[in-house]
């Protein structure tokens, strides 16, 4: 096929009209990205919109509008809500979704009950949609996952030989698609941030409910009930991991790393190839660079990029919204206090591993250690653990860790007991002593609530027997208190389920294992 490259002059845009209207596809701009325009009540011509971007068919469409009474016929109805968020925003960068009328068919909607409407604020589009005498289909015009494209020349990359025509109407003004609002649902909800922020929304209509897919993954078998809610979304092809934390600690981390790049802020002191997307302090400018940005990723020829986090109000939830989808929801959080938590089942052999870590360049603060530390002669705590467990615990002053171990895992509650009692104490040592990155290791993690300081936690298991070897050798003890340890702690299962990696050390190698769980952590 071959696409024709338009101004916006009057004649170009009536020949593009005429393009949309015979069924073909137009791409053009708007105030937010440009979209690849159908005739939105032609199922035909909509279903080109789909093979053209490489598009799922359950993901819906929005339909574009020239004026504002041009919605009622698109919807059943046209609620109290809508009509005020019409009145106080159209044209804008909003799209309101409302129960669709008997025009809409399936493929535009995406199998839906439901439709989303908006009408743009750029002129040529309007004028396009006017001429073009029917309602547009259009979504961002680029291919499918990738960044959508805020300069004609990315269309031109994504589209050529593809699609009919594309009216180059210079940059776009926001740089991320519009907000869409679902208004038919009990209570309103931002299904996709954008310019129109959602306190702008509230103070037209109300409370607005955030979705929780806005800013985390959609939930498995979760319908797209907007554009842009699908879980990997304007991806370059170099793989963007994003970091949270403040300026120093991505500076510091970033600064650290080699034979990689940084998506960052203007003004970050950044070492490595960079490219920014803004200044800190202006959402709006973020918005307006991201998508520019991202496409410019791929001219690094690195295997990775680490982008700084942006907010997550005002227009600032827009942006993150779509770089987290860019990065496939892959985030380190420097501002956990451990990187990585390491927890297991006793005698599973968390020693290696951390062991391993240590030599990949981690801290590794070790909470027996510290429980040591805080259990020395003198310390206060020593007192309660002799009221709890029996005053011949204390000889001359110094715990007897071992009649204190038989005492305390003979039954789950006595276990329990000496937890509520330890955990806080060692909670608080551990992360006065946590800077960079770093490894907890931590055999009763989860018993001390310490998931939450960690970015992700790491779980060692083994089988039963080669765990009671380990333990009899280890502290020896008899078979017998060695299983009676065992039942007091939780099981393989809860392990598996709680974890985010687990490693199995039943004899074989544990390297690859560690390896592939650190690429993709970091």
């Amino acid at each position: 096929m071959q696409t024709r490259i338009l101004s916006t002059s009057e004649y170009d845009v009536a020949l593009a009209s005429e393009i949309i209207a015979g069924g073909g596809l137009v791409a053009f701009p708007t105030e937010t990205v440009y979209g690849l325009g159908a005739n939105a009540l032609n199922e035909e011509a909509v279903k080109k919109i789909y093979l053209a971007k490489g598009r799922p068919s359950d993901n819906p469409l929005i339909v574009h509008i020239a004026k504002k009474e041009d919605i009622y016929e698109l919807v059943e109805e046209v609620t109290p809500k809508a009509k005020a968020l019409i009145d106080a925003f159209f044209p804008a960068p909003l799209t309101v979704i409302l129960k669709k009328s008997k025009l809409i068919g399936n493929v535009v909607s995406g199998g839906l009950d439901t439709v989303a409407v908006r009408m743009p604020k750029n002129e040529i589009a309007r004028r396009l949609i006017e001429k073009s005498g029917c309602p547009i289909a259009a979504p961002s015009a680029n291919t499918s996952g990738l960044p959508s494209p805020t300069r004609a020349k990315y269309v031109v990359d994504d589209m050529m030989g593809k699609i009919d025509a594309i009216i180059d109407g210079g940059d776009c003004e926001f740089g991320v698609e519009s907000t869409v609002i679902t208004l038919a649902t009990d209570v309103p909800t931002l299904l996709r941030p954008g310019a129109v922020t959602k306190e702008m929304l509230e103070e037209v209509i109300g409370e607005v409910y955030v979705a929780p897919a806005v800013l985390e993954g959609m939930a498995e078998n979760e319908e797209a009930a907007s554009p842009g809610m699908k879980y990997k979304h304007y991806s370059p092809k170099t793989r963007v991991v994003m970091v949270q934390g403040t300026k120093e600690q991505y500076e510091n981390f970033v600064n650290s790393k080699t034979d990689c790049g940084a998506l960052c802020f203007d003004g970050d002191d950044v070492k490595i190839p960079k490219i920014t997307y803004g200044k800190e302090s202006d959402e709006l400018e973020q918005a307006r660079e991201l998508f520019d940005a991202l496409r410019e990723l791929d001219g690094f020829k690195v295997k990775k990029v680490y982008a700084r986090a942006p907010g997550k109000d005002g227009v600032s939830m827009a942006v993150y919204n779509r770089l987290i989808r860019a990065c496939g929801f892959d985030i380190i959080d420097l501002t956990k206090p451990f990187t990585v938590g390491i927890t297991g089942q006793t005698g599973a052999g968390k020693g290696y591993v951390c062991e391993k870590l240590r030599q990949y360049g981690f801290e590794v603060i070790d909470c027996d250690k510290i429980a040591r530390q805080v259990t020395r002669k003198g310390e206060s705590v020593l007192n309660v653990l002799a009221e709890n467990f029996g005053k011949d615990i204390l000889v001359n002053g110094e715990l007897d860790r071992k009649l204190l171990a038989k005492r305390a895992f003979a039954t789950r509650e006595k276990t329990d007991l000496l937890n509520s009692i330890l955990h806080q104490i060692i909670r608080e040592k551990c992360i006065s002593l946590a800077k960079g990155i770093c490894v907890l290791d931590a055999p009763q993690l989860f018993e001390a609530n310490m998931q939450g300081d960690c970015y992700k936690v790491i779980g060692v298991v083994a089988n039963e027997d080669t765990r009671i070897k380990r333990i009899v050798a280890r502290d020896n003890i008899t078979v017998e208190q060695a299983r009676q340890r065992m039942a007091a702690q939780y099981s393989q299962e809860y392990f598996l389920d709680n974890c985010d990696f687990v490693i199995y050390n039943n004899g074989e190698s544990l390297d690859t294992q560690i390896e592939n769980i650190l690429e993709v952590i970091l």
